[in-house]
């Protein structure tokens, strides 16, 4: 069957880019790919993908709270039932907004999180068919659970203290879940020091090593004119990092 994986990690450590380049290469590898933006905040996932808009939200948000469009009131999901407003697509591969904080005083998106749990939880899978997770940085949908309908977690790691933490936080949470595996990607790494450095505080803190991005100007540059990422040796790294996930 196909898998379920989320994209988590600090905030700013790359988490839009990896699930990008991940999408790109399993679509790219003949796998039907939905890729979920469940960050409330990020607005630019749709454009490293090359899609010129924003798809219509997944849920329909109000203040105080939010509920699921409709048309997903199904007991059961293929990815065959998504309409096709809820979706940019492009040849296998589609992608899904959950929402967006659009005003002030709109409320939390706990309950906006909570229908994103509930989604995934509908969803079965056929067996080329792959759902990634972009999710809001930090933890908090290891709390509402959203990880228990996930088969893998990866965690992105730059190279700071503070992303190595929360890679530990994430490891430990998905733990006590039980139904997931982690896996880190070492992501924006500059150096071989640098590299040895990160691999070996993972190892010490338990956490299986998916494998490097390094540094690369040109999806740099891409993030800064707002372009969608092109052919770079970091697509390269990510192609080894997929058949590394699906392998194992």
């Amino acid at each position: 069957m196909g898998k379920k994986i989320s994209v988590c990690g600090k905030g700013g450590c790359g988490k839009s880019v990896i699930a990008a380049l991940v999408t790109r290469v399993l679509g790219e590898e003949g796998y039907s790919v939905l890729t979920i933006d469940s960050d409330e905040s990020n607005p630019g996932l749709h454009r490293l993908l090359g899609f010129d808009r924003s798809p219509t939200p997944l849920v329909e948000e109000f203040r105080g709270g939010a509920r699921i469009m409709p048309e997903f009131e199904l007991e059961k999901l293929t990815l065959e039932d998504i309409p096709g407003e809820y979706l940019a697509q492009k040849d296998n591969i589609k992608l899904m907004v959950a929402g967006k904080i659009d005003f002030a005083f709109q409320g939390c998106a706990c309950s906006l999180g909570s229908i994103i749990k509930r989604f995934l939880e509908k969803l079965s899978l056929g067996e080329k068919e792959m759902v990634l997770v972009d999710t809001e940085a930090g933890v908090e949908h290891f709390g509402r659970g959203l990880e228990k309908h996930i088969d893998i977690v990866i965690a992105v790691v730059e190279p700071s203290f503070e992303s190595l933490a929360v890679a530990e936080k994430i490891n430990s949470l998905a733990a006590q879940i039980g139904t997931c595996k982690v896996v880190a990607i070492m992501n924006r790494v500059s150096t071989e020091i640098e590299e040895i450095t990160i691999r070996e505080k993972l190892r010490n803190r338990g956490i299986a090593i998916a494998g490097t991005i390094h540094y690369d100007a040109k999806i740099a540059d891409d993030a800064l004119y707002g372009r969608p990422l092109g052919q770079t040796p970091a697509k390269e790294e990510a192609k080894s990092i997929v058949h590394s996930l699906l392998g194992g």
